[in-house]
């Protein structure tokens, strides 16, 4: 019985360890998907100012055009720069989610492995307290 009641603590230990390596995939996947909503907020931004100054045309000379086109272009280099951080963001938050799916299975195993050694040890006590005279009579019927 001692070493079923072990094994019980040893589970509920590694199921308390589980759950703080569930948290902490839920923290990272959840600072990913921030930061993947931020890199897609700045594409957006990025895309709009580019538009906006592409779309202007009141430069009162050729210099001021040329100015806006260089503007204009490394505008369209940070949005390219950018849409890409946005890409491997993405990737990372879907990692970083499956991660958390995952951490979450090998705690809820953990858990039921716990649960089922908790009511094997609760059997092994009903059985014990069973009385003596519901036990099977030893020796034979001339005695």
């Amino acid at each position: 019985m001692k070493a079923e009641r072990a094994r019980l603590a040893r589970l509920q230990r590694l199921e308390r360890i589980r759950d703080i390596a569930r948290r902490n995939a839920l923290a990272e996947a959840g600072q990913a998907e921030g930061t993947l909503a931020q890199l897609q907020g700045l594409v957006e931004r990025t895309s709009r100012l580019s538009a906006e100054y592409s779309a202007r045309t009141d430069m009162p000379d050729g210099h001021a055009l040329q100015q806006l086109r260089h503007f204009v272009a490394g505008l369209e280099r940070i949005t390219t720069g950018t849409r890409a951080d946005a890409v491997n963001a993405q990737k990372l938050a879907d990692i970083k989610a499956q991660e958390a799916a995952a951490a979450e299975r090998k705690r809820a195993a953990v858990e039921e492995r716990a649960e089922a050694q908790s009511r094997l040890i609760g059997r092994k006590i009903a059985n014990a307290a069973a009385p003596l005279s519901a036990r099977k009579a030893t020796g034979t019927g001339l005695e």
